[in-house]
């Protein structure tokens, strides 16, 4: 599903942030990225959904080098990918059960199985009162929920969280954690950011590790994280 070949990345004319990147993710596989403030995950996030373009090297996803895709192409290739950013990006004037079915309507979907779709999930991660609240209204680990509710709605190919957890509580840590082990079952290639090593530690999944730039490749526990069944 992705593959970086000898990546280098950097802003500007600035030191690269990432230097001689090479791993390969199977499709349905699913990683956790660590590395201290500053190690690049953000930076790998960015290629991986098409932000940035190395300076150097070949990314491979979808079976194509998406590092020399044409501009009008990206579009399409980004419709393939969930992505959770750490700013959320919401849409400010629509709200929490629209900002989650925009992907589908935008997909082409119509009629009140949008909104049922939409309002399940939400009723899922605790915002069943919040639904109709704008960006505006809610705290910050509710717009967290939302924003993750809009990545995993059409069960994309690919899912990108950038440190998905970090604005709720450890219950609701672990409720979002067994939502993306479940959309991995489903067949969705998933890399969460995070600095949590204890829900690393927990889940069990394998890591990608960066320091200062560089990957190191950190094999998860040996238990079969797809049992994982949320909290307890």
């Amino acid at each position: 599903m992705v593959e970086f070949r000898n990546v280098s990345m950097g802003y500007d004319k600035g030191h690269d942030v990432l230097s001689d990147i090479s791993f390969k993710l199977e499709t349905g596989t699913m990683h956790f990225l660590t590395g201290p403030s500053g190690a690049g995950k953000t930076s790998l996030l960015k290629l991986m959904y098409l932000a940035h373009r190395p300076n150097r090297g070949e990314i491979m996803m979808f079976g194509q080098d998406v590092a020399k895709a044409r501009r009008e192409d990206l579009p399409k290739l980004r419709r393939r990918i969930g992505i959770v950013f750490q700013d959320f990006r919401l849409l400010d004037h629509m709200s929490a059960v629209e900002n989650v079915a925009l992907p589908l309507r935008i997909a082409g979907g119509k009629g009140p199985q949008i909104n049922e779709h939409v309002e399940e999930l939400l009723s899922w991660v605790g915002l069943d009162e919040r639904m109709l609240a704008n960006p505006s209204a809610l705290s910050g680990g509710e717009k967290q929920r939302v924003a993750i509710a809009r990545a995993v709605i059409r069960r994309p190919d690919i899912l990108l969280a950038d440190e998905p957890t970090g604005n709720v509580d450890p219950e609701m840590s672990e409720r979002l954690m067994y939502l993306f082990v479940e959309l991995n079952k489903l067949g969705t290639t998933i890399v969460i950011a995070t600095h949590d090593n204890k829900l690393v530690e927990k889940i069990g999944a394998p890591r990608l590790h960066l320091e200062k730039g560089q990957l190191l490749h950190i094999q998860g526990s040996k238990k079969k994280f797809s049992d994982y069944e949320g909290p307890q």
